[in-house]
């Protein structure tokens, strides 16, 4: 073979190696976090997002602006991937998660540049992670699971500085409500929480149901729209007469014939609303069809019912009412019946929906969401989720931290004196994760319009002195007590975003070589250079535009 270069990739490949690969995946790092970062805070601004269909979306929940961003850069997914899983493991959160990775990569990037090793770097953000961990579980303070004004308090937090604010006291209460309704033995399952949105009125006027609200209409206009005191069964199955499984041809001879099909079709329906007549059924809501001819009989009866009613809505009434779904009507019981005081259709902004009411114990509600208009309406609905999300958490884990950028304040002084005792390069890296963890009060500051170093002098005398509840007043600018003022958020939360961004940097860092199949550059606009970092080895973050240069 003598000298002859041995090429292993394909021609279409694109290989970045070391510094290059290093700088590439942070500088995509960076600009994810820059895209959402104007968004944190009780002053954040909101962005809005326009897909190539030209349908809007107006917020400032940083998963919601990550996922729905055409983002093409694998190195940039990573850290959508901690808002992704922010967002599932505890709710809210998710802007902070993504602004700490982005922070962290570029404490990195300036001690890359000073020969420090990468390996190094991991080390230290890993043991400044443990610290943090430790830290943050001293610190935190315990809540009772009863104490309504913590949890109300924790709720209104996650609604600050979203598009549910102006009525975030009141949707508070609706949230604890909520909450506090569906918890059981097996804990709490906010799934069991359905919102139902409806355009028109005022946020004020949204309001809680213990119980459940079904999308649909009784199938026949001879039903009662109301029925009380109601004993309810839910059919896994069809009210109509089962097809033969297999290809029949019958010949009929004799007119008498097919009207001996038709009466035997007739009795076989009419059989079935019997059965339900005789345990007592008055509200039944069928899984698929419901025959024309068995509509008419169980109207004669008096009963109400819904066909095609969704598997999780079956299930939200079955654990709201106690019923039992049954696959085979002939084998229902009165055991396997349910109970509800009210069963009826009612108009809600001009829509006919079956409210299940006055249930013994509503393990599962309904919350009806009014707002002017579907963006709106569509913003509260991502802050009811947060804040769902962080009363659960709360619940579940008994433990509070104070807010306003308190915490991280606090962690960055920890961290600065555990430093210390870090031996060799690690103890700079220790260093960096302090200083990183200051982006959030910073941030908070700078989205507020204030000094942002004014203040970070401010918070971190506050806690030199002691307050580790100290923390920033976005409204007025002061330095303060954040739990004496109310604002908290669960510790799950923040250990969590603290752990997520610390594994997604760490990821990034260790990677010393891209090895692409096709050419990562594709796809960036004349736009999108005027917005991104303007390095070489960004490739396809001109993906993460897809229309929206402008935005960052």
């Amino acid at each position: 073979m003598g000298n002859q270069p041995l090429i292993v990739l394909s021609e279409e490949s694109q290989r970045t190696s070391g510094k290059d690969a290093q700088s590439m995946n942070i500088t995509a790092g960076k600009a994810v976090a820059e895209a959402v970062r104007t968004t944190l805070g009780p002053k954040g601004m909101d962005k809005m997002l326009v897909d190539s269909a030209g349908s809007v979306v107006v917020t400032n929940d940083g998963v919601t602006l990550l996922t729905e961003m055409d983002i093409d850069h694998p190195a940039a997914n990573m850290i959508v991937e901690v808002a992704e899983t922010q967002e599932d493991e505890v709710g809210d959160g998710t802007t902070s998660a993504v602004v700490v990775s982005g922070e962290l990569l570029k404490r990195a990037e300036d001690l890359l540049e000073q020969d420090i090793h990468a390996t190094t770097l991991v080390q230290g953000y890993r043991q400044a992670a443990a610290k943090a961990r430790e830290t943050l579980e001293e610190i935190a303070i315990d809540v009772d699971a009863d104490d309504t004004e913590i949890l109300h308090q924790i709720a209104a937090t996650a609604m600050t500085g979203k598009g549910a604010e102006s009525a975030k006291d009141h949707l508070a209460d609706l949230v604890v409500d909520a909450v506090r309704a569906v918890a059981d033995e097996d804990g709490i399952d906010t799934e069991n929480v359905k919102v139902e949105k409806v355009v028109g009125g005022s946020i004020e006027n949204s309001e809680l149901v213990e119980g459940v609200i079904v999308d649909k209409e009784r199938v026949s206009e001879n039903m009662p729209y109301f029925v009380e005191d109601a004993n309810v069964a839910i059919i896994d199955g069809a009210l109509e007469v089962k097809e033969t499984e297999i290809d029949a041809e019958v010949s009929v001879t004799d007119p008498d014939q097919l009207q001996q099909f038709l009466e035997q079709e007739e009795a076989q329906l009419k059989e079935m609303v019997d059965t339900l007549v005789d345990v007592g059924a008055d509200a039944v809501f069928v899984d698929k069809g419901i025959d024309d001819m068995a509509q008419h009989y169980l109207a004669q009866e008096g009963i109400l019912a819904v066909r095609r009613v969704k598997s999780s809505d079956a299930t939200r009434i079955a654990r709201a009412t106690g019923a039992k779904p049954v696959s085979n009507i002939d084998d229902i019981s009165e055991d396997d019946l349910g109970y509800a005081g009210s069963v009826a259709q009612q108009d809600v902004g001009g829509d006919q929906r079956i409210f299940i009411e006055d249930v013994e114990d509503a393990k599962a509600v309904t919350m009806i969401l009014r707002g002017g208009t579907e963006h709106v309406i569509d913003e509260v609905d991502r802050a009811i989720e947060d804040s769902l999300g962080v009363v659960r958490t709360t619940i579940e884990d008994g433990q509070v931290l104070a807010g306003g950028g308190a915490p991280e304040v606090e962690l960055s002084l920890a961290l600065r004196d555990y430093a210390d005792s870090v031996g060799g390069r690690e103890q700079l890296a220790v260093e960096a994760f302090a200083d990183a963890l200051e982006v959030i009060p910073r941030t908070l500051a700078e989205n507020a319009g204030l000094d942002p170093i004014d203040s970070l002098v401010e918070l971190r005398s506050a806690h030199d002195g002691g307050d580790t509840a100290a923390g920033l007043d976005a409204y007025t600018g002061d330095t303060i007590d954040m739990a004496e003022e109310g604002v908290y958020e669960p510790l799950r939360v923040k250990t969590q975003a603290i752990e997520s961004a610390t594994e997604a940097s760490v990821m990034l860092l260790r990677i010393d070589d891209v090895i692409a199949a096709g050419d990562l550059k594709g796809g960036s606009s004349d736009d999108d250079d005027d917005d991104m970092p303007a390095d070489p080895g960004m490739g396809g973050m001109g993906g993460m535009g897809g229309g929206m240069g402008g935005m960052m």
